[in-house]
């Protein structure tokens, strides 16, 4: 056998040899006496006999094997496979997957393990129990629907009916808490993922028993069918995806019960012979040979070296030749081996005090067979995964500590840590369980009780609902709460902190880069499977046993960070020349050199094989990439073929990948796939790497090479080769980063906090919100206690016990909230996050410098970077404030810069994520300090980003863009000062954290950008507004035939529904028109020339088209018998936010800005304008202060005192009392006025609007005076509102110059005789003579 192993590992071959070198006195072959006395004393025998030592038989070397044999077979029990009576099938006991099942189900290779996949998933045992007592358990991997428990041979399952739901079948569910034979009642407690459920029949009494990690859940059935004919199998049901593993007895039960056997015998007689000869190892490890005295000197096992000595070495190669065989069967490693090793790390100390565990590991090396110590070690590590996933969790996270200390000892052995590496980690995915810690649901079994004996919760909130940080009005007694609570959340997070010390001690070992001696580097070998695992966790077609579950993600991406960091900042230590951690970044040329597999992840500029045409100029001259035209063939003909197989949607971007492909499993395999494999081992990439600046590039030919092939040289590189760093662009700095290998895990681990870290932590906020919900519910319920007369005990009593409720809910919350805070959103947890959104930044900035080439970055750069920022400031706050980060405000510009640069940046093509970039602008505005760090950009930038957002509005995705300009101007606008409508002002916002729910912040800076852009370049400012007016026609007049249909639905006399997403469109078209409105007044009042300075070409147009819409508005909303009234009073949900008030004072803001704050000339066209359109109404103007409507508001009310009323979708609700809606119609038409609302609109601005009403008034009085009546012949014939003003060259025909305008603007052909207009002049009538 050759020796790979590292430390003291010796060769059956030469370890006679070495001995004899290093030490001839005292390791030589000892005398025949001496050897006798060791060998007696190694190997006791058992029988009585004769103690003194010379009446014992001589025993040598010769005689050992015959003596080992006999004292093996001392004592040994019966045959283990022979039939107990009570149990009938085959040993070992397994599920019977050929025949015992319903529905489709994946089974594990050991045929113990089990996934749902199908609705309702049905599978029993091979054999079954009839008389006795028996017991099996289950580790539940998930906590969802299953049903556990017993069936006999005649129960019938299908898709609905599984174990419980049958005469004859027995189940515990402890998702839902209940127990089912037919039917079901209450039993037990609820069920977590890493419990183990035991399952016990007791045939002599006829009861079913179930336990519950140990614990005792009460008999669950009794008298169960028995008798001739009636035996029970092992059972279970399950949902889509959930999944357990079963233990029968084929290891150790965890949780045994006095009196009841597992349905698999133990291997009694292996399992004495594995304890006798482990008795004989321990004999040898305490016991030294001192050859000059000669005697034999106890000595401590813990000291214990392998330094070759022949007696020692030949003594154990006899012992292990019957302990080998033994090793590689699941129980006795798990019984017998992982107790003893255990055993010795239970003093405590750190791993590194007890080097006999590394002892042992070469002694198994070197005297066990490659295949032996191979199953042994996969056996080990397998028992100590799944000790460490299903212990209980107790207050010191005592198992935990010990099962991963014992680990690490493994790990620690050279030789053992590649093996596992190689076989093991990854390619059994749950090996990243080491990384995870539970949280526990069960409170009082987590022992969180004594740990946090006092629990306390937020109860005093802001108006707005929050939490208030640190309450003023804080009672002592709350106080002393708060402290003694957070005191045990820092016992907690202490003990927590040991865990995760020794999950990063785990990954420092696996990123072991020096251990070179035996064959390539753990970091290597760890950093092709890591790759491996991401693309089966990428690819969202992966087997569901590959796929890591999101939380176990969450604690490896920490971990991840934590160890990666050290050995970062390690080599910075070592070369101070390269960059810092804290500088991290992932070069540009990963991403289109080929040397790194993104598998079918998009790239900002679309497909990775179109980017290769189009770009291959570009690799070219910045970074001397030549690409093969073959590739580039071989690649088109790809597409094409996915194309008529699968459609474009199905095509994989990884298919051609320039290199470093990995092998995909099995599972994935498809004639597409398989022709990119096949053309992926074939592609090659020409590269050119220049040695001296003018000389003539030398090409480099490049092989291809899977993931599993890759060595350390190609991620590395050497003598000229710069490995993963291949074809570095000009605008890259020549410096060294880190070693080659850490960028490519920074760059996996970006990659797994975009697969699904971030959702998780999104999900784990909920226990936060509950707290908030159940510390709101129970100060109101407190309220209501005090308030509550005393003569009504009835209602005091339920008071009581719902506060009881509440008070023993926030208790159980508190102290789960705690331990989610310390594992998850701890201040630690917090600075990963923040260095990875830090890392995203600057890989970001550095591929933006490398212009056409930025195409190639994945998109999840720019996710995780919006991702990270979201998670920071919505997850992990308020606990731990953002404001604490170093360099927080300098981030914080970087981030804007980015988003606002690439949110509308030609090189991204995805539409995903190019909204995704909008809503992160827009939410980024919303909020006072991402809005100053947007000002802190550079100013060209602000500019740009100006310039694009006031783009038209057309062929592009515009509410996003328009909602950005809103929140600039909100906080300016007239009565635009609210957080929330006043109508809603009363009702509990769903969530106050919400970007639209923030306090106006407008920007003056960006909104002075936008007046000068605006001002100087008129065409872009004519072209932005009528795409702006273009929007809000649409909008409005969508909003206006929606109401008419549900009045309509509303005025049918049968009970009416309406769909809800119909109400949902509904109210978005009017916030669209409110937000539309906004923007027109805040370009109004920033750059009133563009409507009032007739010199600009558009100037007249573009105000007659304000005009128009303005009035249609104001009729709609203010008209007698109006629409709009009967739907707001309908008060339906999801039409909360239409009412008369948002949309009311944005029209008003505008028309006082061109009526009363202009210049006298404007005021003046605005004035005639507006008067000359035809749909102009003084009375829509005189209802805004509550005048001129009463007329009208009882005959609302009597339309309206009729109306059914109506629900939404699954709901319908019964006509309201007559009188009641009158009443309702009435006070709400009768009080509309701007004067109601005097917290949300100043005296001043009441004052401007009667100014307008009172200039209105009078001007249209002389309007109607000077206006002489006009013939129909010289009315326009387009609309009939207006005179004819304008003549139409060559054709002369005429209209009004409104009419031509709006025509014009779309359409250069005559309204009627099609000629082509090339002018358009004024016309006046001529006098009569």
């Amino acid at each position: 056998m050759s020796s790979k192993g590292g430390g003291t590992a010796l060769t059956r071959r030469n370890y006679r040899l070495a001995s004899d070198m290093d030490k001839p006195r005292s390791t030589g072959i000892v005398n025949e006496k001496m050897l006798s006395d060791y060998l007696h004393h190694v190997f006791p025998s058992t029988k009585q006999g004769p103690t003194l030592a010379s009446l014992r038989k001589p025993l040598g070397f010769q005689d050992l094997p015959a003596h080992l044999e006999k004292l093996l077979s001392e004592d040994t029990p019966t045959e283990d496979g022979q039939a107990v009576d009570g149990r009938l099938g085959p040993q070992p006991v397994v599920l019977d997957h050929t025949s015992g099942f319903e529905g489709l189900l994946f089974v594990d290779d050991d045929l113990l393990g089990v996934i749902g996949h199908s609705n309702f998933s049905s599978i029993r045992a091979t054999t079954c129990v009839y008389k006795g007592k028996w017991a099996y358990e289950v580790l539940i991997s998930s906590q969802g629907l299953m049903q556990i428990g017993w069936c006999t041979l005649s129960c019938r399952f299908n898709q609905e009916e599984g174990v419980g739901d049958t005469p004859d079948s027995y189940a515990y569910d402890g998702n839902r808490v209940r127990k089912w034979n037919v039917t079901t009642t209450n039993y037990g407690k609820s069920w977590a993922a890493g419990d183990i459920v035991s399952c016990l029949i007791d045939l002599d009494e006829g009861t079913i028993t179930f336990c519950l990690n140990g614990q005792s859940l009460g008999t669950a059935f009794t008298n169960i069918k028995m008798g001739p004919g009636i035996a029970y199998f092992p059972a279970i049901s399950l949902s889509f995806k959930e999944s357990v593993a079963f233990n029968f007895g084929s290891r150790p039960l965890r949780y045994p019960v006095d009196g009841y056997l597992p349905l698999q015998n133990p291997p009694a007689a292996d399992l004495m012979k594995a304890h006798k000869l482990l008795g004989y190892i321990k004999n040898v490890l305490s016991t030294a040979i001192d050859a000059q005295e000669e005697r034999l000197v106890e000595k401590d096992c813990a000291v214990w070296r392998l330094h070759g000595e022949p007696t020692v070495l030949v003594t154990l190669a006899h012992i292990f030749n019957h302990f080998a065989p033994l090793m590689c069967k699941v129980y006795l490693v798990e019984d017998v081996l992982m107790n003893f090793l255990l055993g010795i790390l239970e003093g405590g100390g750190s791993v590194d005090e007890h080097p006999l565990i590394q002892q042992l590991l070469d002694l198994f090396w070197l005297l066990m067979e490659d295949h032996e110590v191979n199953e042994c070690l996969k056996q080990l590590m397998m028992s100590l995964l799944r000790a460490y996933r299903f212990s209980p969790i107790i207050p010191d996270l005592g198992f935990q500590i010990h099962y991963l200390r014992l680990t690490t000892a493994i790990l620690r052995h050279e030789k053992s840590r590649k093996y596992l590496l190689s076989n093991l980690t990854f390619d059994v995915l749950r090996s990243v369980v080491f990384f995870y810690i539970k949280t526990p649901l069960r409170v009082k079994e987590a022992g969180l009780e004594e740990l946090i004996p006092t629990t306390w919760w937020p109860t005093h909130f802001d108006k707005e609902g929050k939490d208030e940080r640190e309450p003023k009005d804080e009672s002592a007694d709350e106080r002393l709460r708060r402290r003694a609570y957070e005191r045990g959340c820092q016992r907690l997070k202490k003990r927590i902190e040991v865990v995760e010390e020794l999950q990063v001690q785990i990954l420092r070992l696996l990123l072991n880069n020096k251990d070179k001696s035996t064959g390539e580097a753990s970091r290597y070998i760890f950093l092709n499977k890591f790759r491996k695992f991401l693309q089966e966790n990428a690819s969202n077609r992966g087997h569901p046993t590959a796929l890591c579950p999101p939380e176990y993600m969450v604690c490896f991406l920490h971990r991840l960070i934590t160890a990666v960091r050290g050995c970062w900042d390690e080599g910075h230590r070592k070369s101070p020349s390269s960059v810092s951690s804290d500088e991290a970044y992932v070069p540009p040329q990963l991403f289109y050199n080929g040397k790194v597999d993104y598998f079918d992840l998009q790239r900002l500029g679309g497909l990775l094989s179109h980017l290769k045409k189009t770009l291959k100029d570009d690799l070219a001259s910045k970074a001397n990439i030549i690409i093969d035209p073959a590739e580039i063939q071989a690649t088109s003909m790809d597409d094409l073929d996915e194309d008529d197989e699968s459609g474009a949607a199905q095509r994989l971007p990884g298919a051609v990948a320039m290199g470093g492909a990995l092998a995909r499993p099995s599972w994935l395999s498809s004639p597409t796939l398989g022709r990119a494999n096949r053309f992926l081992s074939t592609a090659a990439v020409s590269l050119m790497t220049p040695r001296r600046p003018l000389s003539q590039p030398e090409k480099v030919k490049v092989r291809t090479l899977a993931v599993e092939q890759r060595t350390e040289e190609d991620i590395e590189g050497s003598h000229g080769n710069d490995g993963l760093l291949l074809g570095r662009p000009l605008e890259e700095p020549d410096q060294q980063i880190a070693d080659k290998s850490l960028l490519e895990i920074v760059d996996g681990i970006v990659m797994m906090y975009n697969l699904s870290v971030h959702q998780q932590l999104g999900k784990m906020v909920v226990v936060s919100d509950d707290v908030h919900e159940y510390a709101v519910a129970l100060k109101d319920t407190e309220e209501k206690i005090a308030r509550c007369p005393a003569s009504r005990a009835d209602i005091l009593e339920e008071l009581q016990k719902s506060q009881k409720v509440f008070a023993e809910k926030l208790n159980h919350l508190s102290r789960r909230l705690a331990w989610i805070n310390a594992t998850i959103y701890s201040k630690e947890k917090m600075l990963d996050i923040y260095w990875l959104l830090c890392v995203c930044i600057r890989t970001i900035e550095h591929a933006d410098n490398t212009g056409s080439l930025f195409a190639f970055t994945s998109e999840f750069y720019l996710n995780v970077a919006m991702n990270a920022y979201s998670a920071l400031k919505n997850y992990f706050s308020p606990a731990n404030g953002m404001d604490e980060l170093p360099g927080y405000e300098e981030t914080l510009t970087q981030l804007a810069a980015i988003l606002a640069k690439h949110f509308a940046d030609p090189r991204i093509v995805g539409t995903d994520i190019k909204d995704s970039l909008m809503q992160a602008l827009a939410s980024y505005v919303c909020y006072p300090q991402s809005l100053r760090a947007v000002e802190r950009i550079p100013e060209e930038q602000r500019v740009a980003m100006m310039k694009n957002l006031l783009a038209p509005y057309e062929q592009r995705p515009w509410a996003q863009t328009n909602w950005i300009l809103v929140r600039l101007w909100r906080g300016c606008g007239f009565g635009y000062r609210y957080t929330r409508l006043p109508h809603l002002l009363k009702t509990k916002p769903e969530d106050a954290n919400l970007p639209s729910l923030q306090k106006p912040c407008p920007s003056l800076l960006l909104q002075r950008h936008m007046a000068e852009l605006l001002s100087m370049d008129k065409d872009m400012a004519a072209s932005f507004l009528n795409s702006v007016l273009n929007q809000l026609n649409w909008a409005f007049s969508e909003f206006i035939g929606m109401i008419q249909e549900i009045q309509q639905a509303a005025e049918r006399p049968e009970r009416n529904f309406v769909d809800t997403r119909q109400l949902k469109v509904c109210a978005t078209c009017f916030d669209l028109s409110v937000s539309l409105l906004r923007v027109l007044e805040m370009t109004v009042t920033l750059v009133p020339e563009i409507f009032l300075d007739w010199s600009r070409p558009s100037a007249e147009l573009l105000l007659r088209r304000l005009a128009q819409l303005l009035n249609q508005v104001l009729n709609r909303v203010t008209a007698e018998k109006n629409l709009f009234d009967r739907v707001v009073n309908l008060r339906l949900p999801g039409l909360e936010s239409v009412d008369h008030y948002p949309i009311l004072v944005a029209v008003t803001g505008i028309l006082v800005r061109i009526l009363v704050d202009g210049d006298r000339q404007g005021v003046s066209r605005a004035a005639s304008v507006l008067l000359s359109d035809p749909c102009f109404q003084l009375h829509s103007i005189q209802h805004l202060l509550g005048e001129g409507g009463e007329s009208s508001s009882s005959s609302a009310a009597v339309a309206s005192s009729v109306r059914p009323a109506v629900g939404s979708l699954g709901s319908s609700v019964a006509a309201p009392v007559p009188s009641a809606a009158g009443n309702s119609g009435s006070s709400e038409r009768k009080h509309f006025s701007l004067h109601a609302y005097t917290d949300y609109i100043s005296e001043e601005e009441k004052h401007r609007v009667e100014l307008m009403l009172a200039f209105l008034t009078e001007e249209s009085k002389q309007a109607a005076a000077s206006t002489a009546p006009t013939s129909e012949e010289d009315l326009c014939p387009i609309c009939y509102a207006h005179p004819i003003s304008a003549i139409f060259k060559p054709c002369s025909h005429k209209s009004c110059k409104a009419c031509i305008n709006q025509h014009l603007m779309n359409n250069k052909d005559c309204f009627f005789c099609k000629a082509t207009i090339t002018g358009v002049e004024d016309y006046s009538k001529p006098a009569s003579s």
